[in-house]
């Protein structure tokens, strides 16, 4: 994407497998796919350069190369082969282009000279699509798990997991670059496995990594949170999170824009905060059968979470993959509450990322749907966009259950119900239909509600308060609800406050 306007990479239609989970993450200007057996590399930075023969002495990692003619310079970043045929990425020092036929020369990290002939460069007007492997596709630089699911960039070095052969494994590249997987106990900065150092590999199976900044990499598994503090080949920590159940996916989680952490884990939606100094369950109380209601299993939902940092909140998609019914959530975190969502199923949200654009109008989040469009929330649309239509918004609110009578087991009456329907400058509320419910206790109120049998109804008109409109209809009972909601196609609403006469009416014998 460039100024907001949508671009296919040609070359990727048909390389990625669907069916099989998907993790994409950004390195070093490029952004690096992993699918499995599928690792590939989207990079919109670099110019390619091809020879017939790299010759004897092959470029190393950030090895400058001139062209005899053309005077071209690039630094080398990646090359497929280590010989013969091979294609050279990298970042060009000048303006000036390689061109066909010419000699390239430069010297390796050994002083040897490098000499090859190459054809016309190709500059990342568009960008290029290739394998991700170790350098020039050699064991000369390590080796890869032939699947891979889980990658990131933390301090400097790509971080990989996500082998099924290794569910507790976890490898790192040599800082800095990331085509470099061989270890080397005398470097530093050299690449490692949780199996060649002290720390270790995980106990427990790792589900998803998330990077806190340069402070420390959360693993976040099955059944617990890890945390590593500094890099683990320059005395790096590795501990468990106490108090920190585990994750259910690569992307069930967000930060926010203070650092602090949330994610669903075992038992609902957590948050961590920054410098893990305190452990959070916010749904304990609010939403406390969410992990029943839900019945999310790794192997048939996908749960993703993202920070809006534009309506400083987080949205929480949980969605069938067989089916496409999504079950989301909208948490405030003003009013610190969770508001229930459904979306249509040609919007169920896969995945988030927020597009932090130069340009303010189309600074946004953005959500990568089910249909294969990119969506974003818009404040001024009244319906849904299904594609090549749009579906009306169900929208409701629910006060209550609330006692009516003036002591306990004594009926109460209410109604009417009116209110003053919300208008600003740019938007006039619709009117509304509002739902009373009453019964014997809370709990058959909510059935109630849950089932949509209701004692009276009527509409609240807009906009403001509308004098003579007063709806006089009455229901008794112990305990009442209220509901509005508009499901009206191409309308939007709003309310000031709504008002509702509540008369005792003693205890009936």
């Amino acid at each position: 994407m460039a100024n907001g306007t949508m671009v296919q990479l040609v070359a990727s239609v048909g390389e990625l497998d669907t069916t099989d989970n998907l993790e994409a993450f950004g390195a070093y200007g490029k952004a690096i796919i992993l699918n499995g057996a599928i690792k590939k590399v989207f990079d919109a930075t670099n110019s390619k350069i091809t020879t017939a023969d790299i010759g004897a002495n092959p470029p190393d990692f950030e090895t400058v190369l001139t062209g005899g003619t053309s005077g071209a310079v690039m630094k080398v970043d990646y090359i497929t082969s280590l010989t013969g045929a091979c294609t050279i990425y990298g970042s060009k020092k000048n303006e000036l282009m390689f061109s066909n036929g010419e000699t390239v020369t430069g010297l390796d990290d050994g002083g040897n000279a490098i000499s090859f002939t190459t054809t016309a460069e190709v500059a990342p007007t568009t960008p290029h699509w290739y394998n991700f492997t170790p350098f020039g596709n050699s064991d000369t630089f390590g080796a890869l798990p032939a699947k891979l699911y889980i990658g990131c960039l933390w301090l400097g070095s790509m971080f990989v997991a996500g082998d099924p052969d290794a569910p507790y494994g976890w490898a790192k590249s040599h800082q800095g670059n990331i085509w470099d997987w061989l270890y080397n106990s005398d470097d530093v900065q050299s690449a490692c496995t949780g199996g060649d150092v002290e720390l270790g590999k995980i106990q427990d199976i790792i589900r998803a990594f998330i990077p806190c900044g340069n402070d420390y990499l959360i693993f976040g598994c099955a059944n617990e949170m890890n945390v590593m503090a500094g890099d683990p080949m320059q005395g790096g920590s590795l501990k468990r999170i106490d108090g920190a159940p585990g994750i259910f996916g690569s992307r069930s989680w967000c930060l926010d824009e203070f650092g602090n952490l949330y994610y669903y884990g075992v038992g609902g939606v957590y948050r961590i905060q920054k410098g893990i100094t305190g452990i959070q369950h916010l749904t304990e109380y609010r939403l406390p059968k969410i992990i029943h209601d839900e019945a999310a299993d790794p192997t048939t939902h996908r749960v993703s979470l993202a920070w809006d940092f534009k309506r400083h909140g987080l949205i929480m998609a949980i969605v069938n993959l067989d089916t496409l019914v999504n079950s989301c959530y909208w948490y405030e975190r003003r009013s610190d509450g969770f508001y229930p969502e459904q979306y249509p199923e040609q919007c169920s949200p896969f995945s988030f990322v927020y597009y932090n654009s130069a340009i303010a109008a189309q600074r946004d989040l953005l959500w990568g749907c089910s249909d294969g469009f990119i969506r974003r929330p818009d404040e001024t649309m009244k319906s849904d966009d299904i594609g090549c239509s749009d579906e009306a918004i169900d929208s409701y609110i629910t006060f209550g259950p609330f006692q009516l009578g003036e002591t306990l087991g004594d009926d109460g009456i209410i109604g009417p119900v009116y209110g003053i329907m919300g208008e600003t400058e740019s938007i006039t509320s619709s009117n509304v239909t509002y739902y009373v419910y009453v019964g014997d206790s809370p709990e058959a109120v909510m059935k109630k509600v849950a089932a949509g049998t209701y004692e009276i109804t009527g509409t609240v008109y807009a906009p403001g308060y509308q004098r003579g409109k007063k709806q006089r209809r009455q229901a008794r009972g112990k305990y009442a609800a209220i509901r509005l909601r508009n499901n009206t196609a191409d309308q939007t609403w709003a309310f000031e406050e709504i008002e509702v006469e509540i008369t005792p009416a003693g205890r009936l014998i």
